[in-house]
């Protein structure tokens, strides 16, 4: 299930929305449509789900729903800002493993 990692805070609408990135202070700013992309992602178990109900929302072909619920899921996945529900890989810290 894809979902926003911790420290991502939403602010999201049907006019718009953005995304905090509590690591960064950065903002992502979305579309309207990217912002309906995102919540139905976050309401639904699945990308598949996430993308059928954008299809009906916006009365388009399933495959350009698809296309459309995918590009905003690996943006943000790519942005750090979200995951697809494994647990996400942590870096290591540059002090750990450093003896004195």
């Amino acid at each position: 299930m894809w979902q926003l990692r911790d420290g991502a805070h939403p602010v999201l609408t049907d006019e718009g929305g953005a995304i905090l990135d509590e690591r960064t202070g950065r903002w992502s700013y979305l579309t309207s449509t990217a912002s309906a992309a995102v919540l139905l992602l976050l309401a639904s178990t699945s990308e598949e789900e996430a993308s059928d109900c954008f299809a009906a929302r916006y009365s388009i072909p399933g495959e350009q729903a698809s296309a459309d619920v995918y590009a905003v899921a690996a943006t943000l996945t790519a942005q750090g800002l979200a995951h697809d529900g494994q647990r996400p890989t942590r870096s290591r810290r540059w002090w750990k493993g450093w003896r004195s």
